[in-house]
C-alpha cells in the first residue's frame, strides 16, 4: 500500500487486520489476583471490527467529517476503538490533557469550539457543572453510565453498527485533529494536524527507528500509543494515570514489559527516572527492549546511564527531540549523548542529535516579534545562539482559533512552505549536531547579556548535593536579576544550606557565563508540567523567587 493509498491515518487499521489479523494490536494492564497484572486485549481484526461498528453509530450520532469532537476516555480499550472510529469518519478529534487544570480546559475548548463531546460521566458532569463547549455541542456520546446530560451512549453506538465501515478520503490538508500542547510555557495551544503529517510522522518513525511489524510497544504516553497500529505494533498500556508519569508504579511497568516481552518503549524521562532507579535498585536487566525512546523534556543524564544500565549491548535509549507542533526532529543514542556530557557540564547546552530526514532545520536569530517571511538572512552562523526553526511535513501549520500565535510560530517561505519557530535556542557544532541550550522565553536578560536556561543549570547540577536547578530572572527584561533555584533530591547527599550555597556560588563564579549569578535559593519541589512531569515551570519559580526577594 503506498502513501497515497493511506491518506486517511485509520486506514493503516485495516490494512493491519489483513496482514495480522490475529496479531496482537492492544493489551490494557489492569490489577489481577496476588498482585499479578491481567490484561484486556485486543487483535488487529478485533480492533477493526470494533471501531467500524462506532463509526457506523457515529454517522448515526451526525458525527462525521469535520465534527469537531472532544474526546475524554481513560486509556484503554475504548479509547483505541473511538478514536480510530473518528479518524475513519473524518471527524476531527480534540485531544486535551485532563490534568491540565480546569481553567486550561475550559480555556481549550471555549477556543477549540466542539461541536460533539464524547466522554466518560465524570467528564460529562465535568461539562456539564463548568459549561464546557456550551455554546457550540450539538451532539452527546457517554461511554459508560448516561446519567440527566442526554445524548447516545457508546453501547448503543455499538449495537446498531455494522462491521465494515470505508475510511473517508480525506482532501488534501484537511484537519485530522486538534492537539493542545502541554502548556509548560503559557496556554496551552491547539496544533492542528492533518491526515499527511500523521504519515509523515508514522514513516519518519519507521524508518528513523527501524521499528518492524509485529513489534510490541510500552507506550506510557496514550497519543503515542495511537501510532502502534499504524507501525504493525501492539501498544501496551501500562496501568498508570497517563497525566501522572511520575507517579507511576515501576513495578507495574517493569511486569507489563516482561509479561509481553516489548521491544519498544516510549517514556518521559520522569518514567526513565523512575524505572531506572528501581531496575538499579534491585539488579533488574530488561532484555527484550530494542529501543527505548525518550521524550518531552531535556534528557538527564544520570539518569539515561542508569536506565541504560538495564539494557543489552545492542540496545539504547533514544532521546528524541521535537514538539507537539513538530515531531520527531532529531534524535540521538544514549551513548553518543553521554560523550557529550563534559562539553554539557561546562554550559555547552545539551546535544539532542541529528536532524531526522524530511527536517530542513535553521537557527535564526533571535527575536521575539513575528517574522513576516522567510529570510536568508535569517540564519546565524554555525556555531552561533539562534532560535530553532524547522520545516517538513511532520510540522504542524497553525494553532487553531489562534491566529496571533500562528503568526509568531511561523514564518511564511514563499508558496505553502513555512517554518515554525520552536521557541528553543540553540546551535549547531561543527559535525552538523543541534545543541539546545534552553527556551526562549525563560532567558534571563541581564544588562551584561543573555543567559540560557539549559547551558546554565547544567553546570550546577554536577554538584553531587544537588538534583536539578533552574535559573529565572527576577526584575524588569534587560536588566534582569539572575536568580538559581535548587531542589535537592532525597538521594542527595546532606549539606548544610549555607555550605552548599557557598560552594554552588565557587562553581557560578568559575565559569564565565555564570559570574552573574549571585543569588540561590533553595526550593522544596520544582513545579512541573502535568504531561511529562519533567519540564520545569520556570515562570511559577520566577514569582516565587520575586516574592522570596523581597
Amino acid at each position: 500500500m503506498t502513501d497515497h493509498d493511506m491518506v486517511n491515518i485509520a486506514a493503516h487499521l485495516p490494512a493491519m487486520a489483513d496482514t495480522l489479523p490475529d496479531g496482537l494490536a492492544v493489551a490494557v494492564q489492569r490489577a489481577g489476583a496476588g498482585g499479578k497484572s491481567r490484561y484486556g486485549c485486543y487483535t488487529f481484526r478485533e480492533l477493526e471490527t470494533e471501531s467500524n461498528r462506532i463509526a457506523n453509530g457515529l454517522i448515526r450520532a451526525e458525527i462525521g467529517r469535520g465534527v469537531r469532537t472532544v474526546l475524554m476516555v481513560r486509556p484503554g480499550l475504548e479509547f483505541f476503538a473511538l478514536t480510530f472510529a473518528l479518524f475513519k469518519v473524518g471527524a476531527v478529534p480534540i485531544m486535551v490533557d485532563p490534568g491540565m487544570g480546569i481553567r486550561n480546559l475550559k480555556t481549550c475548548l471555549s477556543e477549540a469550539r466542539p461541536e460533539a463531546f464524547v466522554g466518560i460521566p465524570r467528564a460529562h458532569a465535568a461539562r456539564v457543572l463548568l459549561g464546557w463547549g456550551k455554546p457550540t455541542l450539538r451532539s452527546l456520546v457517554t461511554v459508560g453510565h448516561r446519567l440527566f446530560w442526554g445524548g447516545a451512549t457508546l453501547a448503543a453506538l455499538r449495537r446498531g453498527g455494522g462491521e465494515t465501515f470505508t475510511p473517508v478520503t480525506p482532501a488534501s490538508g484537511e484537519t485530522a485533529a486538534i492537539l493542545f500542547t502541554s502548556g509548560s510555557t503559557g496556554i496551552p495551544k491547539g496544533a492542528v494536524y492533518t491526515h499527511e503529517m500523521f504519515n509523515a510522522q508514522v514513516d519518519i518513525l519507521r524508518r528513523e527507528y527501524g521499528i518492524e511489524p509485529g513489534e510490541k510497544d510500552l507506550s506510557t504516553f496514550p497519543l503515542f500509543a495511537l501510532f502502534g497500529p499504524a507501525l504493525g505494533m501492539a501498544s501496551i498500556l501500562p496501568d498508570m494515570d497517563a497525566s501522572r508519569p511520575g507517579r507511576a508504579d515501576p513495578a507495574k511497568l517493569v511486569a507489563a514489559i516482561e509479561d509481553h516481552q516489548t521491544t519498544n518503549m516510549f517514556a518521559s524521562p520522569a518514567i526513565i527516572e523512575i524505572v531506572g532507579r528501581f531496575g538499579e535498585a534491585r539488579g533488574l536487566t530488561l532484555p527484550s527492549l530494542r529501543r527505548v525512546i525518550s521524550a518531552g523534556a531535556p534528557a538527564n543524564l544520570p539518569s539515561l546511564e542508569r536506565f541504560q544500565s538495564l539494557l543489552r549491548e545492542d540496545t539504547e535509549v533514544y532521546p528524541s527531540y521535537g514538539a507537539t507542533e513538530a515531531l520527531p526532529l532529531a534524535h540521538i543514542g544514549a551513548r553518543e549523548l553521554l560523550q557529550t556530557a563534559p562539553r554539557t557540564d561546562v554550559g555547552a547546552g545539551i546535544c539532542v542529535g541529528r536532524p531526522v530526514a524530511g527536517a530542513e532545520i535553521r537557527v535564526i536569530r533571535i527575536t521575539d516579534d513575528p517574522i513576516p517571511a522567510w529570510s536568508d538572512a535569517l540564519p546565524v552562523p554555525e556555531g552561533k545562539m539562534g532560535e530553532i526553526a524547522v520545516k517538513g511535513p511532520m510540522v504542524s501549520r497553525a494553532y487553531f482559533n489562534r491566529e496571533e500565535s500562528t503568526m509568531l510560530a511561523k514564518i511564511p517561505a514563499g508558496g505553502d512552505a513555512f517554518y515554525h519557530r520552536m521557541g528553543d535556542v540553540g546551535y549547531f557544532d561543527d559535525t552538523g549536531r543541534l545543541w539546545m541550550c534552553g527556551r526562549k522565553s525563560h532567558r534571563v536578560t541581564t544588562r551584561e547579556g543573555d543567559l540560557f536556561t539549559i547551558s546554565c543549570e547544567r553546570i550546577f547540577n554536577t554538584h553531587p548535593a544537588v538534583r536539578r536547578t533552574a535559573l529565572v530572572g527576577v526584575g524588569p527584561p534587560g536588566a534582569q536579576r539572575p536568580v538559581l533555584c535548587v531542589e535537592r533530591g532525597p538521594e542527595c547527599p546532606e549539606i548544610p544550606e549555607e555550605v552548599l550555597r557557598m560552594e554552588l556560588l565557587e562553581i557560578a563564579d568559575d565559569h564565565p557565563m555564570t559570574r552573574s549569578v549571585e543569588t540561590i535559593l533553595f526550593h522544596p519541589q520544582f513545579p512541573v508540567d502535568i504531561r511529562h512531569n519533567a519540564k520545569i515551570f520556570r515562570e511559577k519559580l520566577a514569582r516565587w523567587a520575586e516574592e522570596q526577594l523581597r
